[in-house]
């Protein structure tokens, strides 16, 4: 611990670096509240489980988006993901519309 730094501040800043690092924080953060609320049992959380995959998948990919066109940083600043969210969802919604494909 460092000097002069309370447990509570360090736990915010490592909650803050999280949110930073991890663009699915919120997701794993509610898969995770979801076993303890519910005794550990993985099926009933199923739903969050699969949204965090979901999610992770899709950073994923992003990321992988950025460095093949030599974007950095490779996963994209806290203040641009929603944006960056907001254009695929339009987009993958024009591909589905123009390819007939439901959900659109």
């Amino acid at each position: 611990m460092m000097t002069g730094t309370s447990m509570k501040t360090q736990s915010l800043e490592h909650a803050a670096e999280q949110r930073n690092n991890n663009p699915c924080f919120k997701e794993q953060k509610l898969s995770m509240k979801c076993l303890e609320d519910n005794g550990y049992d993985y099926d009933r959380c199923q739903v969050y489980f699969e949204n965090f995959k979901a999610c992770k998948g899709f950073w994923l990919a992003i990321v992988k988006d950025r460095r093949k066109k030599g974007i950095h940083p490779a996963l994209p600043p806290l203040e641009e993901r929603d944006s960056i969210k907001q254009e695929y969802l339009k987009q993958e919604a024009q591909r589905r519309r123009s390819s007939g494909q439901p959900g659109s």
